[in-house]
Protein backbone atom coordinates (compact mmCIF):
# COMPACT_ATOMS: atom_id res chain seq x y z
CA UNK A 1 0.00 0.00 0.00
CA UNK A 2 1.44 3.34 -1.04
CA UNK A 3 2.10 6.04 1.56
CA UNK A 4 -0.15 9.11 1.57
CA UNK A 5 1.29 12.17 -0.13
CA UNK A 6 2.85 14.82 2.11
CA UNK A 7 1.30 18.26 2.34
CA UNK A 8 3.47 21.14 1.12
CA UNK A 9 4.12 22.19 4.74
CA UNK A 10 5.05 18.66 5.80
CA UNK A 11 7.38 18.34 2.81
CA UNK A 12 9.12 21.67 3.46
CA UNK A 13 9.48 20.98 7.18
CA UNK A 14 11.02 17.61 6.36
CA UNK A 15 13.48 19.13 3.89
CA UNK A 16 14.59 21.89 6.23
CA UNK A 17 15.04 19.46 9.12
CA UNK A 18 17.45 17.43 6.99
CA UNK A 19 19.75 20.33 6.06
CA UNK A 20 23.45 20.20 6.93
CA UNK A 21 24.65 23.82 6.90
CA UNK A 22 27.77 24.79 5.01
CA UNK A 23 30.41 25.87 7.53
CA UNK A 24 33.33 26.79 5.26
CA UNK A 25 33.94 30.56 5.10
CA UNK A 26 36.14 32.98 3.19
CA UNK A 27 36.76 36.72 3.45
CA UNK A 28 35.92 39.04 0.55
CA UNK A 29 36.20 42.74 -0.08
CA UNK A 30 32.83 44.21 0.87
CA UNK A 31 32.26 45.53 -2.64
CA UNK A 32 32.64 41.97 -4.01
CA UNK A 33 30.28 40.26 -1.52
CA UNK A 34 26.95 40.97 -3.25
CA UNK A 35 24.62 37.97 -3.08
CA UNK A 36 26.79 36.04 -0.62
CA UNK A 37 25.74 34.82 2.84
CA UNK A 38 27.37 36.41 5.87
CA UNK A 39 29.30 33.91 7.99
CA UNK A 40 29.62 35.92 11.24
CA UNK A 41 27.81 38.76 13.00
CA UNK A 42 29.23 42.16 12.09
CA UNK A 43 29.51 45.12 14.51
CA UNK A 44 29.89 48.80 13.75
CA UNK A 45 33.35 50.32 14.11
CA UNK A 46 31.94 53.77 14.86
CA UNK A 47 28.92 55.84 15.76
CA UNK A 48 26.56 56.76 12.90
CA UNK A 49 26.42 59.68 12.54
CA UNK A 50 29.99 60.00 13.90
CA UNK A 51 29.13 63.48 15.25
CA UNK A 52 26.07 65.70 15.59
CA UNK A 53 25.21 67.04 12.13
CA UNK A 54 22.49 68.94 10.34
CA UNK A 55 19.61 67.49 8.35
CA UNK A 56 19.08 70.75 6.44
CA UNK A 57 20.83 73.63 4.74
CA UNK A 58 20.36 76.60 7.04
CA UNK A 59 21.87 78.25 10.09
CA UNK A 60 23.17 76.67 13.29
CA UNK A 61 22.11 78.76 16.31
CA UNK A 62 21.52 78.86 20.03
CA UNK A 63 17.75 78.32 20.26
CA UNK A 64 17.61 80.84 23.11
CA UNK A 65 19.01 83.57 20.81
CA UNK A 66 15.97 83.17 18.53
CA UNK A 67 13.19 83.17 21.12
CA UNK A 68 11.70 86.42 19.78
CA UNK A 69 10.86 84.91 16.37
CA UNK A 70 12.78 87.70 14.60
CA UNK A 71 16.43 87.58 15.63
CA UNK A 72 19.15 89.42 13.73
CA UNK A 73 22.42 87.50 14.18
CA UNK A 74 25.91 87.94 12.83
CA UNK A 75 27.13 85.12 10.57
CA UNK A 76 30.32 84.02 12.34
CA UNK A 77 31.39 81.10 10.12
CA UNK A 78 30.51 78.93 7.14
CA UNK A 79 30.42 75.13 7.62
CA UNK A 80 30.31 72.86 4.54
CA UNK A 81 30.03 69.09 4.98
CA UNK A 82 33.37 67.52 5.75
CA UNK A 83 34.78 70.55 7.57
CA UNK A 84 35.43 70.83 11.31
CA UNK A 85 33.70 73.95 12.71
CA UNK A 86 34.77 76.33 15.45
CA UNK A 87 32.69 76.66 18.61
CA UNK A 88 29.71 78.95 18.02
CA UNK A 89 29.78 82.31 19.78
CA UNK A 90 26.56 83.31 21.58
CA UNK A 91 24.56 85.86 19.60
CA UNK A 92 25.85 84.58 16.25
CA UNK A 93 24.76 82.06 13.61
CA UNK A 94 26.78 79.67 11.47
CA UNK A 95 25.87 79.11 7.83
CA UNK A 96 25.67 75.31 7.60
CA UNK A 97 25.02 72.76 4.86
CA UNK A 98 23.32 69.35 4.97
CA UNK A 99 25.49 66.72 6.64
CA UNK A 100 27.92 69.21 8.16
CA UNK A 101 28.99 68.97 11.82
CA UNK A 102 27.08 71.06 14.33
CA UNK A 103 29.46 73.57 15.98
CA UNK A 104 30.02 73.24 19.71
CA UNK A 105 27.45 75.29 21.60
CA UNK A 106 24.77 75.32 18.88
CA UNK A 107 21.65 73.36 19.77
CA UNK A 108 19.38 73.91 16.76
CA UNK A 109 19.37 74.47 13.02
CA UNK A 110 16.94 76.83 11.29
CA UNK A 111 16.26 75.90 7.66
CA UNK A 112 17.32 78.53 5.14
CA UNK A 113 13.74 79.09 3.98
CA UNK A 114 13.01 80.66 7.36
CA UNK A 115 16.02 82.97 7.21
CA UNK A 116 16.98 86.08 5.25
CA UNK A 117 20.69 86.76 4.84
CA UNK A 118 22.00 90.30 4.29
CA UNK A 119 25.76 90.56 4.05
CA UNK A 120 27.36 89.45 7.33
CA UNK A 121 24.00 89.17 9.10
CA UNK A 122 20.96 86.90 8.93
CA UNK A 123 17.40 87.49 10.09
CA UNK A 124 16.01 84.33 11.75
CA UNK A 125 12.21 84.39 11.36
CA UNK A 126 11.49 81.31 13.44
CA UNK A 127 11.49 80.17 17.07
CA UNK A 128 13.48 76.91 16.95
CA UNK A 129 13.33 74.27 19.62
CA UNK A 130 16.49 72.73 20.99
CA UNK A 131 17.45 69.78 18.75
CA UNK A 132 15.54 71.00 15.70
CA UNK A 133 16.97 69.55 12.46
CA UNK A 134 19.94 68.09 14.37
CA UNK A 135 20.97 64.46 13.87
CA UNK A 136 22.64 63.32 17.09
CA UNK A 137 25.86 61.33 17.20
CA UNK A 138 25.06 57.61 17.11
CA UNK A 139 21.31 58.05 16.73
CA UNK A 140 21.30 55.56 13.85
CA UNK A 141 24.05 53.16 15.01
CA UNK A 142 26.10 53.01 18.19
CA UNK A 143 29.75 51.94 17.95
CA UNK A 144 30.00 48.22 18.76
CA UNK A 145 26.37 47.49 17.92
CA UNK A 146 25.63 44.45 15.74
CA UNK A 147 24.49 45.73 12.34
CA UNK A 148 24.34 42.46 10.34
CA UNK A 149 23.65 38.96 11.61
CA UNK A 150 25.27 35.75 10.43
CA UNK A 151 23.08 34.12 7.81
CA UNK A 152 22.15 37.43 6.19
CA UNK A 153 21.98 37.31 2.42
CA UNK A 154 23.95 40.37 1.38
CA UNK A 155 22.15 42.73 -0.96
CA UNK A 156 23.12 46.20 -2.13
CA UNK A 157 21.69 47.81 1.01
CA UNK A 158 23.60 45.47 3.36
CA UNK A 159 26.83 46.20 1.51
CA UNK A 160 26.15 49.93 1.80
CA UNK A 161 25.47 49.58 5.53
CA UNK A 162 28.69 47.64 6.07
CA UNK A 163 30.67 50.25 4.16
CA UNK A 164 29.03 53.09 6.11
CA UNK A 165 30.56 51.82 9.36
CA UNK A 166 34.00 51.17 7.89
CA UNK A 167 33.85 47.43 7.18
CA UNK A 168 36.14 46.96 4.18
CA UNK A 169 36.00 43.13 4.21
CA UNK A 170 33.30 40.62 5.14
CA UNK A 171 33.40 36.91 6.06
CA UNK A 172 31.04 34.95 3.83
CA UNK A 173 30.15 31.30 3.44
CA UNK A 174 31.42 29.24 0.56
CA UNK A 175 28.70 29.19 -2.11
CA UNK A 176 26.78 25.93 -2.51
CA UNK A 177 28.16 23.60 -5.17
CA UNK A 178 25.23 22.24 -7.14
CA UNK A 179 25.25 19.65 -9.92
CA UNK A 180 22.39 19.51 -12.39
CA UNK A 181 21.42 17.05 -15.10
CA UNK A 182 18.34 16.38 -17.18
CA UNK A 183 16.81 13.11 -18.31
CA UNK A 184 14.68 12.42 -21.33
CA UNK A 185 15.54 11.12 -24.78
CA UNK A 186 13.09 13.67 -26.18
CA UNK A 187 15.18 16.61 -24.99
CA UNK A 188 17.02 18.74 -27.53
CA UNK A 189 19.16 21.83 -27.05
CA UNK A 190 18.21 25.14 -28.70
CA UNK A 191 20.17 25.54 -31.91
CA UNK A 192 19.78 21.88 -32.82
CA UNK A 193 17.16 20.67 -35.27
CA UNK A 194 13.96 19.54 -33.58
CA UNK A 195 13.15 15.96 -34.59
CA UNK A 196 9.60 14.55 -34.44
CA UNK A 197 8.58 13.93 -30.84
CA UNK A 198 11.42 16.05 -29.46
CA UNK A 199 11.21 19.21 -27.32
CA UNK A 200 13.72 21.89 -26.44
CA UNK A 201 15.21 21.59 -22.95
CA UNK A 202 13.88 24.75 -21.31
CA UNK A 203 14.39 23.41 -17.77
CA UNK A 204 18.16 23.46 -18.23
CA UNK A 205 18.03 27.22 -18.69
CA UNK A 206 15.38 27.92 -16.06
CA UNK A 207 17.00 25.91 -13.27
CA UNK A 208 20.54 27.03 -14.03
CA UNK A 209 19.39 30.65 -13.96
CA UNK A 210 17.55 30.18 -10.66
CA UNK A 211 20.62 28.54 -9.10
CA UNK A 212 22.90 31.30 -10.31
CA UNK A 213 20.51 33.87 -8.83
CA UNK A 214 21.01 32.14 -5.47
CA UNK A 215 24.79 32.44 -5.81
CA UNK A 216 25.40 28.73 -6.41
CA UNK A 217 28.40 27.34 -8.28
CA UNK A 218 26.70 25.17 -10.89
CA UNK A 219 28.10 22.13 -12.70
CA UNK A 220 25.88 21.21 -15.64
CA UNK A 221 26.11 17.54 -16.67
CA UNK A 222 23.68 18.17 -19.51
CA UNK A 223 21.16 15.71 -20.89
CA UNK A 224 21.57 12.12 -19.64
CA UNK A 225 20.12 9.23 -21.69
CA UNK A 226 17.02 7.50 -20.35
CA UNK A 227 19.03 4.50 -19.14
CA UNK A 228 19.47 3.28 -15.57
CA UNK A 229 23.23 2.75 -15.85
CA UNK A 230 23.77 6.23 -17.36
CA UNK A 231 21.71 7.81 -14.60
CA UNK A 232 23.59 5.92 -11.88
CA UNK A 233 26.95 6.85 -13.36
CA UNK A 234 26.06 10.54 -13.47
CA UNK A 235 24.79 10.46 -9.89
CA UNK A 236 28.06 8.88 -8.70
CA UNK A 237 30.19 11.46 -10.47
CA UNK A 238 28.04 14.38 -9.33
CA UNK A 239 28.05 13.26 -5.70
CA UNK A 240 31.82 13.47 -5.33
CA UNK A 241 32.33 17.25 -5.25
CA UNK A 242 28.90 18.78 -4.77
CA UNK A 243 26.61 19.68 -1.88
CA UNK A 244 23.43 19.10 -3.86
CA UNK A 245 22.39 17.25 -7.01
CA UNK A 246 19.30 18.44 -8.88
CA UNK A 247 17.65 16.56 -11.70
CA UNK A 248 14.69 17.38 -13.87
CA UNK A 249 12.51 14.67 -15.35
CA UNK A 250 12.38 10.95 -14.76
CA UNK A 251 10.81 11.17 -11.29
CA UNK A 252 7.43 9.74 -12.18
CA UNK A 253 6.62 6.04 -12.15
CA UNK A 254 6.87 5.11 -15.83
CA UNK A 255 9.11 2.42 -17.29
CA UNK A 256 11.45 5.10 -18.68
CA UNK A 257 11.69 7.00 -15.38
CA UNK A 258 15.00 5.86 -13.91
CA UNK A 259 15.69 8.46 -11.22
CA UNK A 260 14.08 6.60 -8.35
CA UNK A 261 15.81 3.23 -8.85
CA UNK A 262 19.11 5.00 -9.60
CA UNK A 263 19.03 7.05 -6.40
CA UNK A 264 17.97 4.04 -4.33
CA UNK A 265 20.84 2.03 -5.84
CA UNK A 266 23.48 4.73 -5.23
CA UNK A 267 22.12 6.21 -2.00
CA UNK A 268 18.78 6.67 -0.30
CA UNK A 269 15.44 8.20 -1.22
CA UNK A 270 13.62 9.76 1.73
CA UNK A 271 10.71 11.62 0.15
CA UNK A 272 8.76 11.11 -3.01
CA UNK A 273 5.38 12.73 -3.66
CA UNK A 274 3.72 15.94 -2.49
CA UNK A 275 0.02 16.80 -2.56
CA UNK A 276 0.47 19.87 -4.74
CA UNK A 277 -0.39 21.02 -8.24
CA UNK A 278 1.70 21.59 -10.28
CA UNK A 279 4.61 19.49 -9.05
CA UNK A 280 3.34 16.29 -7.42
CA UNK A 281 6.47 14.20 -8.09
CA UNK A 282 9.35 15.67 -6.03
CA UNK A 283 12.12 13.35 -4.90
CA UNK A 284 14.54 13.98 -2.03
CA UNK A 285 17.38 11.84 -0.76
CA UNK A 286 21.14 11.52 -0.52
CA UNK A 287 23.84 10.13 -2.78
CA UNK A 288 27.18 9.85 -1.04
CA UNK A 289 27.77 13.11 0.84
CA UNK A 290 25.50 15.09 -1.48
CA UNK A 291 21.82 15.79 -1.08
CA UNK A 292 19.58 14.89 -4.00
CA UNK A 293 16.44 16.64 -5.25
CA UNK A 294 14.58 15.35 -8.28
CA UNK A 295 12.19 17.83 -9.86
CA UNK A 296 9.36 17.10 -12.30
CA UNK A 297 10.01 17.38 -16.01
CA UNK A 298 7.05 19.62 -16.85
CA UNK A 299 8.50 23.15 -17.02
CA UNK A 300 6.00 24.91 -14.75
CA UNK A 301 6.14 22.06 -12.22
CA UNK A 302 9.92 22.26 -12.20
CA UNK A 303 9.84 26.05 -11.79
CA UNK A 304 7.28 26.05 -8.97
CA UNK A 305 8.84 23.20 -7.00
CA UNK A 306 12.23 24.90 -7.21
CA UNK A 307 10.83 28.15 -5.80
CA UNK A 308 8.86 26.48 -3.01
CA UNK A 309 11.31 23.77 -1.94
CA UNK A 310 14.77 23.97 -3.51
CA UNK A 311 15.24 27.70 -2.86
CA UNK A 312 14.52 27.53 0.90
CA UNK A 313 16.63 24.35 1.17
CA UNK A 314 19.63 26.06 -0.42
CA UNK A 315 19.19 29.19 1.69
CA UNK A 316 19.00 27.12 4.88
CA UNK A 317 22.18 25.29 3.81
CA UNK A 318 23.83 28.70 3.94
CA UNK A 319 22.52 29.51 7.41
CA UNK A 320 19.63 31.74 6.39
CA UNK A 321 16.92 31.44 9.05
CA UNK A 322 14.08 33.32 7.36
CA UNK A 323 13.28 31.28 4.27
CA UNK A 324 9.50 31.71 4.23
CA UNK A 325 8.50 34.02 1.36
CA UNK A 326 6.39 37.10 1.99
CA UNK A 327 2.70 36.50 1.18
CA UNK A 328 -0.19 38.93 0.98
CA UNK A 329 -3.98 38.89 0.99
CA UNK A 330 -5.02 40.20 -2.43
CA UNK A 331 -8.46 40.45 -4.06
CA UNK A 332 -9.19 37.88 -6.78
CA UNK A 333 -10.81 39.43 -9.86
CA UNK A 334 -11.89 36.04 -11.23
CA UNK A 335 -13.80 32.88 -10.31
CA UNK A 336 -12.09 29.53 -9.70
CA UNK A 337 -14.87 27.03 -9.14
CA UNK A 338 -13.07 23.72 -9.76
CA UNK A 339 -11.04 23.12 -6.61
CA UNK A 340 -8.49 20.32 -6.52
CA UNK A 341 -7.87 17.95 -3.61
CA UNK A 342 -4.23 19.07 -3.69
CA UNK A 343 -2.63 22.38 -2.72
CA UNK A 344 -2.77 24.40 -5.95
CA UNK A 345 -0.40 27.18 -7.00
CA UNK A 346 -2.03 29.31 -9.67
CA UNK A 347 -0.07 31.74 -11.83
CA UNK A 348 -1.52 35.23 -11.58
CA UNK A 349 -0.57 38.88 -11.75
CA UNK A 350 -1.65 42.11 -10.10
CA UNK A 351 -3.79 44.31 -12.35
CA UNK A 352 -4.07 48.10 -12.49
CA UNK A 353 -6.93 48.06 -9.95
CA UNK A 354 -4.87 46.18 -7.36
CA UNK A 355 -6.65 42.86 -7.85
CA UNK A 356 -5.40 39.60 -9.31
CA UNK A 357 -5.93 38.34 -12.84
CA UNK A 358 -5.51 34.65 -13.57
CA UNK A 359 -3.57 33.23 -16.50
CA UNK A 360 -6.10 31.47 -18.72
CA UNK A 361 -4.23 28.16 -19.06
CA UNK A 362 -2.95 26.70 -15.76
CA UNK A 363 -1.42 23.60 -17.35
CA UNK A 364 1.95 22.51 -15.97
CA UNK A 365 3.44 22.66 -19.45
CA UNK A 366 2.57 26.28 -20.21
CA UNK A 367 5.78 28.16 -19.42
CA UNK A 368 4.31 31.41 -20.74
CA UNK A 369 2.25 31.58 -17.53
CA UNK A 370 5.46 32.12 -15.52
CA UNK A 371 6.51 35.03 -17.72
CA UNK A 372 3.05 36.62 -17.90
CA UNK A 373 2.45 36.22 -14.17
CA UNK A 374 4.19 37.99 -11.32
CA UNK A 375 3.37 35.51 -8.57
CA UNK A 376 1.52 32.46 -7.29
CA UNK A 377 -1.87 32.11 -5.60
CA UNK A 378 -1.52 29.57 -2.79
CA UNK A 379 -4.82 27.73 -2.82
CA UNK A 380 -5.54 25.24 -0.03
CA UNK A 381 -6.82 21.76 -0.95
CA UNK A 382 -10.51 21.87 -1.88
CA UNK A 383 -10.61 25.68 -1.92
CA UNK A 384 -12.57 27.49 -4.62
CA UNK A 385 -12.49 31.22 -5.35
CA UNK A 386 -15.32 33.59 -6.04
CA UNK A 387 -14.61 36.94 -7.62
CA UNK A 388 -13.95 39.59 -4.96
CA UNK A 389 -12.59 37.19 -2.33
CA UNK A 390 -9.17 37.69 -0.77
CA UNK A 391 -6.60 35.01 -1.57
CA UNK A 392 -3.07 34.26 -0.38
CA UNK A 393 -0.66 35.64 -2.98
CA UNK A 394 3.10 35.06 -3.10
CA UNK A 395 4.89 37.42 -5.51
CA UNK A 396 7.79 36.02 -7.52
CA UNK A 397 9.90 38.87 -6.11
CA UNK A 398 9.82 37.15 -2.70
CA UNK A 399 10.63 33.75 -4.20
CA UNK A 400 13.76 34.68 -6.16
Amino acid sequence: MSKPMLSTKEALDFLLSAVRPIDCAETLMTIAANGRILAQDQASLLHVPPADNTQMDGYAVFASDCASGEALLRISQRIPAGHVPQALEPGTAARIFTGAMIPEGADAVVMQEQCQADGDFVMIRHQPKAGEWVRRQGEDIQAGATILKAGTRLRAQELGLAASVGLARLPVLRPPRVAVFFTGDELTMPGESLKPGAIYNSNRFTLTGLLQDLGCVVTDYGIVPDKLDATRDTLRRASQEHDLIITSGGVSVGEEDHIRPAVEAEGSLNMWQIAMKPGKPLAFGEVGKAFFMGLPGNPVSSFVTFLLFVRPFILRMQGVEKVTPAAYQVRADFDWLKPDRRNEFLRARVNAEGGLDLFANQSSGVLTSTVWGDGLIDLAPGQSIQKGELVRYIPFSSLM
